[in-house]
């Protein structure tokens, strides 16, 4: 990977681009910064600071701390996120949407256009709500007129939500690619040094030698198996043979040659565990925003088996029920999504038009069932991989009171995101290469 980085820097195009990306960055980071107009950020880091909605601490993660300083991208391009996976799960269902999709470079533009739209909208609906919660909170500030005060700090949540999306599109066009991915692997691991100060901190500070040695090999063990872990299991493939029959052109015969069908292990990424990890966390989320996660009644007792900092405590045996039913999500969600973006009767049917089959299989739906039944086997250890990335932080976390605002989620994303930039810079590279051989 150095060599890929070294080798860029030597071709000006690409390092204009790794420059500006690099610029764009710095821009990000210093909006991270900059408080909201009206809101009182003291006493609301004070509040946050009492909270143990792990759902808040993901959040403050993925927006690289801009949530706790309440900055002008304090909801970050969370709003983009659900838009694009709203857009992606409604084109299987909307004819309308899959007719965009396939309509080439004008339907993508569309469908781009659409999901723009749709991020302005729930990044409105988001800052609507927050600031709801600060008002009751009593977090803005009493020296403006309060309706004055409300429509601006909403007008700035929903613009900094904008302004982030831009950015992470002029990355992609004029940068090194991969905008949206590369602003939020930024905001990930710009928390990286205060967790890592956090576990110096409580077990390897003041500790004897031997003790702290120990510790810090341990933790270092766990992080680069979890790294090498993740590169594996997003890596990992299952090659399908697929042969296209011989033609007669004239007095040619062509095709004929040999190819595969590339079916990922960790065919959906990391959204299962975005999705199941929401799914839980909503309910302790709005509850620690309206002050109802207190007490010792029922309701409160549901809220703490779906709190992730109950989970694998010792102390509290039942809160794992939340554990099993977060794992299980994961599996199900895997399998949904990889259901939505992958047809393999779709496929089945442009390999028949193509002329191209699997050898042993009868092309049409035998194909189709072929490739149904390896794709459930690929997704199912794709999903058991996905769920112990998920639980090992849970298990530490839970076991040792190792506080951390990474975990599995994170370390997918950004080991998923380093292994995609690299691809599309050595790909940029390969195309500047072609382009000198025929110039010459």
């Amino acid at each position: 990977m150095l060599e890929t980085v070294r080798n860029a820097f030597k071709i000006k195009d690409i390092r204009k681009r790794i420059l500006f990306t690099f610029f764009m960055l710095i821009i990000i980071r210093i909006g991270s910064q900059l408080p909201v107009p009206g809101v009182n950020g003291e006493v609301f880091s004070e509040w946050f600071k009492n909270q143990t909605s792990d759902g808040l601490g993901f959040f403050n993660a993925i927006t690289g701390g801009s949530f706790l300083n309440m900055s002008v991208f304090a909801l970050n391009i969370t709003p983009y996120i659900t838009a694009s996976i709203i857009i992606q799960l409604l084109t299987v269902a909307i004819p309308k949407l899959e007719e965009m999709q396939r309509d080439g470079e004008d339907g993508r533009k569309k469908i781009v256009a659409i999901t723009r739209y749709l991020t302005v909208v729930l990044g409105l609906v988001q800052s609507i709500a927050m600031v709801i919660g600060f008002y009751r909170g009593g977090y803005l500030n009493t020296q403006l007129p309060t309706a004055l005060n409300i429509a601006m700090v909403i007008s700035v949540l929903t613009a900094g939500s904008a302004i982030l999306m831009w950015i992470g599109e002029r990355i992609t066009e004029k940068g090194i690619g991969n905008g949206i991915s590369i602003v939020l692997t930024i905001n990930i691991v710009s928390r990286m040094p205060e967790d890592i100060s956090s576990l110096w901190s409580q077990f390897i500070s003041g500790k004897k030698i031997p003790k702290a040695t120990l510790a810090a090999v341990i933790i270092m063990a766990i992080i680069v198996a979890m790294v090498l872990f993740v590169v594996l299991l997003q890596g990992a493939e299952r090659r399908i043979p697929v042969q296209y029959s011989k033609k007669i052109q004239g007095r040619k015969q062509v095709g004929g040659q040999q190819t595969n069908i590339p079916l990922k292990v960790n065919t959906a990424g990391v959204i299962p565990v975005i999705f199941a990890q929401s799914l839980l966390q909503t309910p302790v989320i709005i509850a620690g925003v309206l002050g109802k996660n207190k007490g010792t009644g029922i309701g409160n007792k549901i809220l703490n088996t779906l709190s992730q900092s109950n989970w694998c405590n010792p102390e509290h045996p039942a809160y794992n029920i939340g554990l099993v039913v977060y794992i299980l999500l994961i599996i199900a969600f895997a399998y949904f999504y990889t259901q939505i973006t992958f047809n393999p009767l779709e496929i089945a049917n442009n390999m028949k038009r193509s002329g191209g089959f699997i050898p042993g299989i009868r092309p049409g739906k035998p194909t189709s069932d072929y490739l149904n039944t390896i794709l459930n086997y690929v997704v199912f250890i794709g999903a058991i991989g996905l769920a112990i990335v998920a639980f090992v932080p849970i298990l530490f976390n839970g076991v040792f009171g190792a506080q951390v605002s990474f975990g599995g989620t994170s370390i997918i994303i950004i080991v998923g995101v380093i292994i995609e930039t690299v691809k599309q810079v050595e790909s940029q590279m390969l195309v500047r290469y072609y382009k000198g051989f025929l110039s010459d």
